[in-house]
């Protein structure tokens, strides 16, 4: 049963690891529904968030396919109970189709937004939350003469205590040992 899955990996800085990260969800017809690229905690890391939809067992599989290119580091597949996450959207609604101050006003306290910015033809709206909040308020907003939408991809972080820098730590104990033990041979 296809279901929602949050894939985090974190790569090393270089050019075209996206391309071949497509290339891969592609080939096994999955279809990307968010992606955000982003720094990591780690310095000259960087973090991609991808959210997909499909069975435990593909996703698993492109997983494991994702941690053998050669720029990836680690790659974690989450499902949402097992992170913390949030989208970013910006709502632009015609000023006249708000009526009147109050009808504003209440439709950003009830969904819990903030306005960024209002001028005699638009305000524009803020709202972080999950995809269903986001909707929520998109559907509350189009009768008012919405202009523009605009959704961010997903930001997440862990549950889990261990952080990127011991599964780097315990990489790099793994290649000394490994190059010892081929020392060792010559």
């Amino acid at each position: 049963m296809k279901q929602e899955f949050t894939i985090s990996l974190f790569t090393e800085d270089h050019i075209g690891i996206m391309s071949r990260i497509t290339i891969i969800l592609t080939r096994r017809q999955i279809n990307i529904e968010s992606i955000t690229a982003s720094e990591s905690a780690v310095k000259g890391v960087q973090m991609l968030t991808i959210v997909v939809r499909t069975t435990a067992e593909m996703v698993q599989k492109v997983a494991k396919q994702i941690q053998k290119l050669i720029d990836v580091l680690k790659v974690f597949v989450h499902t949402p109970d097992e992170i913390i996450y949030q989208e970013l959207a910006l709502y632009k609604v015609a000023t006249k189709g708000l009526m009147s101050g109050n009808m504003i006003e209440h439709i950003v306290r009830a969904n819990h937004a903030r306005i960024l910015e209002i001028s005699p033809e638009y305000v524009v709206i803020e709202k972080t939350g999950h995809k269903a909040e986001i909707s929520e308020l998109l559907h509350q907003l189009e009768p008012c003469g919405l202009l523009q939408f605009v959704r961010s991809g997903r930001v997440a972080i862990t549950k889990q205590v261990k952080e990127l820098n011991a599964y780097l730590a315990e990489m790099d104990e793994a290649n000394k040992y490994t190059s010892e033990i081929l020392e060792s041979f010559n």
